[in-house]
């Protein structure tokens, strides 16, 4: 059984908010004020012919030579034009504002996919993990067209859950080769001491069946993200280590012995707030198994003495897990991470796909774990 994890941050689109901005104070500026024009109620000729300057020097003007309207096929930017090809905007005071509308999600460039499908192409898992997917229509079509293109299998199952976070981070589980998946809990409703969602994506359990007739129990996380309140971020983690602790224990005490729990914790595993799960109960990390395969670092640091990390290929700000029962862990074969479409910081560092040769194109900024186990 091979079984990965990725955060794949999204397939063909992805929310702004969860996006850094590409461009400088002065374009933002400019595009709060066009904005703010445009909403305004009040139209007249000055308000105009700011807004023709805006565009200008945004660079919508450059769109002019297409006669309707433009809109990638992945979500993105819409551009409205009218009925000719005439490059008279618009938003004026006599034919009201239609010059453009901005939509809340931006496109991912389709070799930024490619190398997506690549990653998950070169592991070609059983049973694969994802976080933050927009929606599950996506995570079949780049099941359907992409992974058949890098030469991998179509996977057999789909399931997708969305959870509290509504910007399009949905986690899924895909199984293949006769891997059943024959139950799923959501934890989506859980709440905090205070009643807030506890899991602001959700924490889900899945019961997947192998060819076999063995069941394997996979709890897949989502921990909260960073945010400018450090402690009161690491709270919420704690309070989520917690509770998927517990969950553990009580599979453990069901007499449930192949238990894994990966994805996102988001936090390093010598912090606090990890140590419920990563310290006080059993389960062990593949990143130190005999095994562990991954490149090793190029770069300057690869011979410094921090724990190791940078000899061994892992980094110390570890966010990403792949964490097995005592049971499972003793039945690895080999397990290792891929980075190879995780653009490097200070190059060289470690090997990358010759299509990730910009910062735009690589897959995610997480890199993809996975084990491959006797059972």
């Amino acid at each position: 059984m091979k079984i990965a994890t990725f955060n794949i941050q999204n397939l063909f689109h992805r929310d702004r908010s969860n996006s850094k901005k590409a461009f400088g104070k002065c374009m933002s500026d400019w595009v709060k004020e066009l904005d703010d024009l445009l909403i305004k109620n009040t139209q007249n000729s000055s308000n105009s012919d700011r807004i023709q300057e805006l565009t200008f020097l945004l660079g919508f003007d450059k769109t002019f030579h297409q006669p309707y309207a433009v809109m990638r096929r992945r979500a993105g930017f819409l551009f409205l034009k009218g009925k000719n090809y005439s490059k008279e905007l618009a938003a004026n005071e006599i034919t009201d504002w239609n010059g453009w509308v901005s939509l809340q999600t931006v496109p991912i460039q389709r070799l930024t996919t490619v190398n997506k499908a690549k990653v998950i192409a070169d592991m070609d898992p059983d049973i694969l993990l994802l976080q933050e997917v927009e929606d599950r229509g996506s995570l079949e079509e780049f099941n359907e067209e992409f992974l058949p293109e890098m030469g991998c299998s179509p996977f057999d199952q789909i399931f997708v859950v969305q959870g509290n976070d509504y910007r399009g981070q949905e986690m899924a589980i895909m199984t293949k080769r006769g891997f059943e998946l024959k139950a799923i809990r959501s934890h989506v409703h859980d709440r905090d001491r205070l009643g807030n969602p506890l899991f602001k994506k959700d924490l889900l359990e899945y019961e997947v069946k192998n060819p076999s007739g063995t069941t394997c129990h996979i709890i897949s996380a989502y921990f909260q993200e960073r945010t400018t309140d450090i402690n009161s971020t690491d709270l919420v983690r704690k309070a989520q280590a917690i509770k998927t602790a517990e969950i553990y224990y009580n599979l453990q005490e069901d007499g449930k012995q192949n238990i894994a729990i990966v994805g996102t914790l988001n936090n390093v595993p010598y912090s606090d707030c990890l140590s419920p799960l990563l310290r006080e109960t059993d389960l062990q990390d593949i990143t130190k198994h005999a095994s562990f395969n991954v490149d090793i670092d190029q770069g300057k640091d690869a011979t410094y003495f921090r724990m190791g990390a940078y000899r061994m290929g892992v980094n110390i700000k570890q966010k990403d897990y792949l964490l097995l029962s005592p049971e499972l862990y003793k039945k690895v074969n080999v397990c290792g991470l891929n980075r190879k479409a995780l653009w490097p910081a200070m190059k060289p560092m470690w090997s990358v796909y010759s299509t990730v040769y910009d910062k735009t194109l690589q897959a995610s900024e997480h890199p993809a774990l996975w084990a491959d186990i006797r059972i």
